[in-house]
């Protein structure tokens, strides 16, 4: 992508053992005498993709990406109907994040987080406020119920056609809110019979895509077509996650935005991002004083012109402030 950093590897990578039976998959690229930094991918189920390491000045930055509980390169995957998700909640992978920084050997980093991303970022940032020197989120949300009501509900409007499909599968009416909806596929991502299972990760993921497809970049249906695994795991893990809010109480990390102060951010939020509106990252900017607000004109979820700039633009930005 124009803007980003040219291709690397990483220089050191494992699995590491953070209970209830969880090997959650980290790799670390650029400097290992760089600023510590930790991305936190989107989803949950999205995973780490090479992409991710090219947003980082390789010479400045040490970065650990990992895959999250259940998805990726992690193991047990939940792709496998007996993978259980009991110990798969935001309290878990904040936990999983403290564990992966005392694992590397590292005092305070700078976290990016986005899309789901940006929720756990601001829930591990809120509860480990001494850990983290910087925020960087891209595509803001904070999976409240309203969120999720107009994610898998009111953003419908726009696309009716592909919002009736998507309700037609699990029999709801269009007085469903989205997270009645995302409950209803929560059941049969969890259902025994994988024939089930398959059918409601294809739709789940057609209306996903449906969705960001106004995104500049975006690909429709690339990665879940070509992985079935990828779609199973994505599906059921946002099914869990967005049909619970993310296991917080609502407006919680609003609430407990005060636990930022003194932490420098930039948010970084694409003016015509259907998906998750605006109105998040504006709410808190203003919770938080000491985040930029970055909106992006033109610009979808996670694309389009100027997106990918402003992301470098911030990281940078940030990349010789001490740890």
């Amino acid at each position: 992508m124009p803007g980003w950093y040219p291709e690397i590897e990483p220089y050191d990578s494992g699995l590491l053992d953070v209970g209830d039976g969880q090997r959650i998959y980290w790799e670390e690229c650029g400097n290992p005498a760089g600023k510590p930094a930790v991305f936190l991918h989107g989803g949950p189920g999205g995973g780490c993709k090479p992409g991710s390491r090219r947003m980082f000045d390789p010479a400045r930055y040490r970065v650990v990406l990992f895959d999250q509980r259940g998805c990726g390169r992690s193991v047990p995957h939940v792709a496998d109907h007996d993978t259980g998700l009991e110990h798969n909640t935001t309290a878990h992978l904040v936990a999983d994040i403290e564990r992966l920084r005392e694992h590397r050997g590292i005092a305070r980093w700078l976290v990016w987080g986005g899309s789901w991303g940006s929720t756990l970022a601001f829930a591990y940032a809120e509860q480990h406020p001494e850990r983290v020197t910087e925020l960087v989120h891209v595509a803001v949300t904070n999976t409240t119920s309203a969120e999720i009501d107009w994610l898998y509900g009111g953003v419908g409007r726009f696309f009716p056609a592909a919002w009736e499909r998507y309700r037609a599968h699990v029999g709801a009416g269009p007085d469903a809110t989205g997270s009645e909806l995302a409950a209803a596929y929560d059941r049969l991502l969890n259902d025994p019979d994988p024939a089930v299972r398959e059918r409601a990760a294809g739709e789940w993921c057609a209306w996903e895509d449906a969705v960001v497809s106004l995104d500049a970049d975006r690909r429709p249906g690339s990665r879940f077509a070509e992985d079935p695994r990828y779609a199973l795991a994505f599906a059921r893990l946002c099914a869990h996650y967005f049909s619970r809010h993310a296991f917080l109480e609502d407006g919680e990390l609003v609430q407990k935005a005060d636990a930022l102060r003194g932490i420098p951010g930039v948010l970084i939020h694409g003016q015509l991002d259907l998906g998750s509106p605006l109105v998040t990252a504006w709410t808190m900017a203003r919770a938080w004083p000491e985040a930029d607000l970055k909106v992006i004109a033109g610009a979808g979820h996670s694309s389009g012109p100027g997106m990918a700039e402003a992301v470098v633009e911030a990281l940078d930005r940030f990349a010789d402030r001490p740890s």
